[in-house]
């Protein structure tokens, strides 16, 4: 009996956190008509989330797409299709690759920044100050950075692909010798729109997803550095666990 009940307790634990969040989503929401009139407010953000997490997006994009161009070629060069390379690395980057890598980097660089910078911001009484003055701390500092981060994932993850396809590019003609207009020509006609949108669609998911999770976590964290500090790697956490489990349901779907 005992189990059972730390059983459903349990679950509602998990049922009151999910509309905790949900109820959260709904209030920063409610804010976003008086924040379009202050689109600075949203650039700032899309820069301190998207521009600064460039490097480390870019340098695994070329990294993840050499690597894909050497074990693709040595899968397809078994059944003498090198020339397919392309379409494979393609396919694999746009559907999964792209918008997963991309979240996973997203969510421990801006995600961390987002959850520490608000938990700080209550840990010091400066979201109290805003109340105090009358401003909306989440139309003022939270909704912003939910937006920006919603916007700049899917540009990232745009970025991702292209560096990832001159990676495999690098590796698999420059390198070891497949046919440029077949590596080309191939990925043009194998690759269609659906293909682009079910990246498109996921990685506008993930930006959700992870920029929801590190705003509500750093704005409902313990006032204390320890509470900030586990705000941080609740964020890591949830987001990299919640991105699979997203990922395999929206494939589902999709296919």
């Amino acid at each position: 009996m005992s189990q059972l009940q730390e059983l459903i307790e349990s679950m509602r634990e998990f049922a009151r956190s999910i509309g905790a969040v949900v109820l959260f989503l709904v209030r920063m929401l409610g804010t976003l008509p008086r924040l379009l009139l202050r689109p600075r407010l949203i650039v700032e953000q899309i820069y301190n989330t998207g521009a600064l997490s460039l490097v480390i997006v870019m340098i695994c994009g070329m990294f993840i797409g050499m690597v894909m161009g050497l074990q693709f070629y040595d899968i397809l060069a078994r059944f003498g299709s090198e020339e397919a390379i392309g379409v494979g690395a393609a396919l694999g980057l746009l559907k999964e690759l792209g918008p997963v890598v991309t979240a996973l980097l997203f969510a421990g660089r801006a995600g961390t920044a987002l959850a520490s910078e608000i938990g700080l911001m209550r840990a010091t009484d400066q979201l109290s100050a805003m109340e105090i003055m009358a401003v909306d701390p989440i139309m003022r500092v939270v909704t912003p950075r939910f937006i920006g981060g919603v916007i700049a994932m899917p540009l990232l993850v745009a970025i991702f692909i292209a560096i990832g396809l001159f990676g495999v590019q690098l590796v698999a003609v420059q390198q070891l010798g497949v046919e440029s207009g077949s590596f080309w020509s191939q990925m043009r006609s194998s690759v269609g729109v659906d293909d682009v949108t079910d990246g498109v669609v996921k990685s506008f998911v993930f930006g959700v997803a992870c920029s929801l999770i590190a705003v509500y976590e750093g704005f409902t964290a313990v006032p204390t550095a320890e509470g900030v500090g586990r705000a941080t790697t609740r964020t890591v956490v949830i987001s990299a666990v919640l991105i699979l489990i997203l990922d395999y349901m929206l494939t589902a779907v999709m296919l």
